[in-house]
């Protein structure tokens, strides 16, 4: 993943070359395994294989004629060396401060995830047809967004694009917790209209990433040092998601096939207000630490 997601860093370009570079990225994977899901339950696992090794021939020969970044000059990989660049990112305040929207927001799009089955089952009394058909909605919405955030990043650049797409989440998705059993509809809308919400924390938090990397000047020599903080933080992002989020559904009373009407509110809570609660934070971060940062102190007249 790393190597992967370096090599787009390498290819450079504007903002919106970025963004399109990760959205590229991002949105045939989507399509992936949402492709790989339904085959497997439409066809079986046999057809299912034949296709995937169709599409392993198909990423070999893509990978052999894709462009190749210049390769960097030849330095020095002593261990000193290799420990210095793998905590050069987190010395530098602007990472930080990414890196800082990146966990808040990852959060609040994790604590769906851990909640969505219960949710689905127990609240809306949903099939697993239908719960199938709801990340469907919701993976492709977000794959086929993923232009439209282009053109986003074109009127309106990075930081605010994605403030838009934090904020499109939260009034999409709030509306969750009013619903009740049988509401099938409502909330297959609402998995769509969050999914285009998706195509924004797909596209543009990396493409953030890949332009603070040069901007850094570590593009071309440390950008792998900076994507393992990131791939780290994503992975942590799920398990405090799922770390915090059931344990507090335990103590407020929920526990999985439970009826008790108390109880499901208070799952509905978790599964949509909290989450809401962690993107305007988010919201609010993006805005404060780079969309609109604090001048030095030396510029306030104050001396540090």
């Amino acid at each position: 993943v790393i190597a992967h997601q370096a090599w787009g860093v390498r290819l450079g370009g504007d903002a919106l070359q970025r963004s399109r570079v990760v959205a590229w990225r991002e949105g045939p994977g989507l399509i992936g395994v949402v492709t790989a899901s339904a085959l497997s339950v439409a066809w079986g696992a046999g057809p299912m294989l034949v296709v995937f090794a169709l599409s392993l021939l198909a990423g070999w020969l893509a990978l052999w004629w894709a462009p190749r970044p210049a390769a960097p000059a030849p330095r020095d990989l002593s261990a000193a060396f290799a420990w210095a660049t793998v905590w050069q990112p987190l010395r530098q305040p602007a990472f930080r401060r990414l890196l800082a929207v990146f966990l808040c927001n990852g959060i609040a799009s994790a604590v769906p995830a851990a909640l969505m089955l219960f949710f689905a089952q127990d609240r809306l009394q949903a099939t697993q047809a239908q719960i199938a058909l709801f990340l469907v909605l919701y993976f492709v919405s977000g794959a086929l967004s993923m232009p439209g955030w282009l053109r986003a990043v074109r009127c309106w650049g990075l930081e605010r694009a994605w403030l838009g797409g934090m904020l499109l989440a939260v009034a999409c998705f709030g509306w969750t917790t009013l619903l009740g059993s049988g509401q099938i509809a409502a909330f297959a809308w609402i998995c769509a209209l969050s999914g285009i919400a998706l195509g924004a924390d797909l596209a543009l938090p990396g493409a953030l990433l890949a332009r603070l990397v040069e901007r850094q000047g570590a593009q071309g020599r440390s950008e792998g040092a900076y994507l393992g903080w990131w791939n780290l933080a994503t992975k942590l992002n799920l398990a405090l998601a799922a770390g915090a989020a059931l344990p507090l559904l335990q103590w407020l009373g929920y526990s999985p096939g439970i009826q008790d009407a108390h109880a499901l509110q208070r799952l509905a809570w978790a599964y949509a207000l909290l989450p809401c609660a962690l993107k305007l934070l988010a919201a609010g971060l993006l805005y404060r630490l780079l969309i609109h940062p604090s001048p030095p102190l030396h510029d306030q007249g104050v001396t540090p």
